[in-house]
């Protein structure tokens, strides 16, 4: 993570929520989508956490971890119940905004604001879907680079040809799917490095691209979507619902931290 950088937007004027140590931002879809549209441009070299029970429990275990979510512009209530437990504290605005829901948000308003997007994280062939089926879905829309990065460490010299592909391309927006932590991590350290607002969206990317069905509205809404998934996927998903949900529920519901 970059110490030396300075946000050139007052994280003062973002309410927050501290739970379990990270600090939420207590917000709504509506608040966040006037936010990016006003500081977007000084939102570039930052970046923005969405965060879940998941990666607030390792927050709560990892140290430096922690420090990255606290570290970018702001992290956002994509779990339902760091949403649930805000409200509960006295933040009645704070809703739960998924990453994948916010993406759609903005690139529909994309192509009226000019902006430029930069796709970083999954598989070449999943980018490639991705890129023909927003293309089509938002006619005009601007899709400057895409980069799936190798499954092993990369190194200074790869990192550096990366960067600079990144700013050449001139986006307003780099969406990182390299799932948590690993996109926090990335994120951190090319904070200041890179040109551009850096959004770490997780599962994102296979969603838009069809590869992986979202929960109906229904369980979005109701904070249910984590079961949905793992209904697609309980072999991945069970062990780190299970860890996870049950310290959430013992550290932040129960003890209140």
């Amino acid at each position: 993570m970059s110490r030396s950088y300075t946000h050139k937007v007052d994280k003062n004027k973002i309410i927050t929520c501290n739970i379990l140590g990270v600090d939420i931002a207590a917000i709504n879809m509506e608040w966040l989508l006037e936010f990016t549209i006003k500081y977007i441009k000084d939102l570039s070299g930052d970046y923005m956490c969405v965060s879940n029970v998941h990666t607030t429990i390792t927050s709560y275990e990892n140290e430096h971890y922690c420090a990255i979510q606290n570290g970018g512009i702001m992290a956002i209530p994509d779990g339902g119940p760091l949403a649930l437990i805000g409200q509960k504290r006295g933040y009645k605005n704070m809703n739960r905004i998924a990453g994948p829901s916010y993406l759609e948000e903005i690139l529909k308003i994309s192509v009226s604001n000019g902006w430029k997007h930069y796709l970083y994280g999954s598989t070449e062939e999943t980018l490639k879907k991705l890129r023909i089926t927003l293309e089509e879905k938002y006619p005009g829309l601007q899709i400057v680079g895409m980069y799936s990065p190798p499954f092993r460490p990369i190194s200074d010299e790869e990192d550096k040809e990366i960067v600079s592909k990144i700013n050449q391309a001139k986006p307003d927006f780099i969406w990182v799917g390299l799932g948590a932590p690993k996109q926090e991590h990335w994120m951190a350290a090319h904070q200041g490095r890179i040109h551009g607002f850096m959004v770490g969206v997780g599962a994102a990317f296979d969603y838009l691209a069809g590869n992986i069905k979202r929960a109906p509205q229904w369980m979005q809404k109701t904070n249910m979507e984590w079961f949905y998934r793992l209904i697609q996927d309980p072999k991945r998903l069970f062990r780190r619902y299970f860890h996870t949900n049950t310290k959430f529920i013992w550290y932040a519901i129960i003890r209140g931290e």
